[in-house]
C-alpha cells in the first residue's frame, strides 16, 4: 500500500500538516441552509474537508418494531433504528449542491455510502474520496464496490479486530484500491478518552504501510492534539452549529469555535514536533549569553595567581568555557586584568 494518498490538491502523509475532516452527519437538521451554514463554518474553522454521509433509512435497514431493531445501550436508546436514520439522513438532492459550495470555498467533498446505490450516485458527483464506516468495515461487497471506483479510501477501524482490518485491506486493494488509509476509531458516542488507545496509530501505520488518522467521538480537543504527536495525518471531528438544538449527533460535535480552537492547536502541535534538532535554534542562539563562564571577579594585576576567589564560573557566558577552571587555576595572569572581564587564554600566562 502506498504510504500517501491525494484527495483533491492535498498529499497526506505523515509528517505533512494534518488533514482535517468537519464530519456534518446529522447536525443539518433537516434545513438545507443550516447544511449551507456548518460548510461555511467549517471553512472558516480551518478544515480542509466536509464529509456527508449517504445513506436513505431504507438502505440502511428496514422498518420493524422487533426487539433487535430498537436501540439499547446508547445515548439513542429507545429510538428505533429505521427512525433514527430517517431523522438523521442527509437528503440525496442537496449533496451536489453541497458539493459545489464546499468546492467554491476551497473545501474538498466527499462521503460515507452505506450501499451500491450510494456509491453508485456520488460517482456521478465525483466526489474525490469515499469514506468507510466503522460498522460497514464487515460489509465485503460494499467494500469492493466502493474501491472498483479506484478513488481514495478511508477506511475507519472502530471495533475491528486486526484480522478484520487485514480482510477489509487486502478486499480494498484487490478489487482496485491503490490508495488507502485507515483511522483509528472508538465507536463509542461520545468516547471515553481512556478509551481511545491512540498507542495504536503508529501500529496501524507499520502494519499496513498507510496513512493513518483519527476519527474522534470525544468531547473536546485534546485527543487530536495528541494523535499528532503519534503521527497521525487525519483528524475527522464531527461539527454543529450549536449542541443547543438537539439532534442525533449533537452531544458529541464541536461547536465552530470549538472546532477552530482544535485545528488551531493542531497547527501547533504539528509546528512543535518538528524535527531531530540537537545545539541551539533560531530563536535560542540570543539566550546562549546567559551561560556561565569564566570571569575574573576581582581586580588581578600582572603575575598574580588566579585562585577561587578572583576566578569564578558566573553569568554571563562571554568568558571561557567553565571546563577550564582547574586548568586555570594556581596559573598567573599574564596583564593587570580589571574585575568583571570575561577570561580569556591570552589573559593566562602560559
Amino acid at each position: 500500500m502506498s504510504e500517501i494518498i491525494k484527495i483533491g490538491q492535498r498529499t497526506i502523509a505523515s509528517p505533512l500538516p494534518m488533514y482535517v475532516i468537519a464530519e456534518m452527519s446529522a447536525n443539518h437538521h433537516q434545513k438545507f441552509d443550516e447544511a449551507v451554514a456548518i460548510i461555511q463554518a467549517a471553512k472558516d474553522a480551518g478544515a480542509d474537508a466536509v464529509k456527508l454521509q449517504t445513506y436513505t433509512p431504507d438502505t440502511m435497514t428496514i422498518p420493524s418494531q422487533r426487539r433487535e431493531f430498537q436501540i439499547e445501550g446508547t445515548i439513542w436508546d429507545g429510538r428505533n433504528l429505521y427512525e433514527l436514520y430517517g431523522e438523521a439522513y442527509t437528503p440525496w438532492e442537496w449533496q451536489p449542491r453541497l458539493k459545489q459550495i464546499a468546492n467554491d470555498l476551497g473545501l474538498d467533498l466527499f462521503s460515507t455510502p452505506f450501499d451500491d446505490s450510494a456509491v453508485v450516485f456520488l460517482e456521478k458527483m465525483n466526489v474525490p474520496a469515499y469514506k468507510l464506516a466503522s460498522f460497514e468495515l464487515v460489509d465485503i461487497p460494499l467494500i469492493k464496490k466502493i474501491a472498483s471506483t479506484g478513488k481514495p479510501l478511508i477506511i475507519s477501524t472502530g471495533m475491528a479486530t486486526l484480522e478484520e482490518i487485514e480482510e477489509a485491506v487486502q478486499t480494498a486493494r484487490q478489487a482496485g484500491a491503490q490508495q488507502i488509509a485507515l483511522l483509528k476509531c472508538t465507536s463509542a458516542y461520545p468516547s471515553p478518552p481512556e478509551e481511545m488507545n491512540l498507542r495504536t496509530i503508529p501500529e496501524l501505520a507499520r502494519r499496513f504501510n498507510a496513512p493513518v488518522g483519527l476519527s474522534d467521538h470525544t468531547l473536546g480537543i485534546a485527543v487530536p492534539v495528541a494523535a499528532v504527536a503519534l503521527g497521525a495525518c487525519i483528524v475527522e471531528k464531527h461539527i454543529t452549529l450549536s449542541r443547543s438544538t438537539l439532534g442525533p449527533d449533537s452531544a458529541f460535535s464541536l461547536e465552530p469555535a470549538e472546532f477552530k480552537a482544535m485545528v488551531e492547536a493542531v497547527r501547533t502541535a504539528e509546528k512543535a514536533l518538528g524535527e531531530v534538532r540537537f545545539g541551539a535554534g533560531e530563536k535560542e542562539s540570543s539566550e546562549k549569553v546567559f551561560r556561565r563562564s569564566l570571569y575574573v571577579v576581582r581586580e588581578m594585576r600582572r603575575g598574580e595567581m588566579f585562585t577561587a576567589e578572583n576566578v569564578r564560573s558566573i553569568r554571563p557566558g562571554l568568558g571561557l568555557h567553565t571546563r577550564h577552571l582547574p586548568e586555570i587555576i594556581g596559573r598567573r595572569a599574564a596583564c593587570d586584568i580589571a574585575r568583571a572581564t570575561p577570561l580569556k587564554w591570552e589573559m593566562v600566562h602560559s
